[in-house]
């Protein structure tokens, strides 16, 4: 436990840029804070000490404002920065070196007892209050845009942005720089009408 966590903090030191001191880390990241209530919760959990696990996980939504089923899965490296508000549901799965901003849900779309939660792959990022819905997958090294709503399977190094969610192949790849510039990220209608345009005056300048 004590490596993971030790690896977690050098993960927020290379991912964000307000971290200055290791005792600041520790004690004042609220992502940090509920990946290691969640590492306890989902051991218990698979232990079927199901209450217990609920009520560590319960502690921990209390302190961290973060809400992680002690059910899902959650890999290596992952860094929850302002991680008030994010949901992530019971069968989810997260893979590593997932960045989630604030306010993203993980959630489920039927009643049925199954798999009802995403599947995140690894190196992906989550943009503030994204919403992804269902027994999909979002591929590695995808996007998901702010506020974008994702119902669907979203490829790997492709980027998801908008209500509902439209793909783009342009932004998913590059370094963790780019891919943080939001702003940035191309808008796949935008796109679509910029090709009918250029394929337009192609056919004009034949007549």
């Amino acid at each position: 436990m004590l490596k993971l966590i030790k690896e977690d903090m050098h993960n927020i030191f290379y991912k964000d840029p307000a971290a200055r001191l290791w005792i600041e880390v520790l004690f004042c990241y609220p992502g940090l804070h509920a990946i290691v209530f969640h590492r306890l919760a989902h051991k218990l959990w698979k232990q079927k000490l199901y209450f217990t696990a609920r009520f560590i996980s319960h502690i921990s939504r209390f302190l961290t404002g973060i809400e992680i089923h002690p059910g899902a899965v959650i890999g290596r490296r992952v860094f929850i920065d302002h991680g008030m508000g994010v949901v992530i549901g019971e069968t989810a799965e997260i893979g590593n070196d997932v960045l989630i901003y604030k306010g993203v849900l993980l959630g489920g779309t039927t009643l049925v007892k199954k798999k009802r939660h995403p599947t995140i792959g690894n190196n992906v990022i989550l943009g503030s209050n994204a919403i992804v819905l269902g027994a999909i997958t979002i591929g590695n090294n995808a996007i998901v845009g702010a506020a974008s709503v994702v119902t669907h399977d979203v490829p790997a190094n492709a980027t998801a942005v908008g209500v509902p969610a439209r793909i783009s192949f342009e932004d998913g790849r590059g370094d963790a720089v780019k891919k943080l510039k939001h702003s940035k990220l191309s808008d796949p209608i935008a796109n679509a009408i910029k090709f009918v345009l250029e394929e337009q005056k192609k056919f004009d300048k034949l007549y």
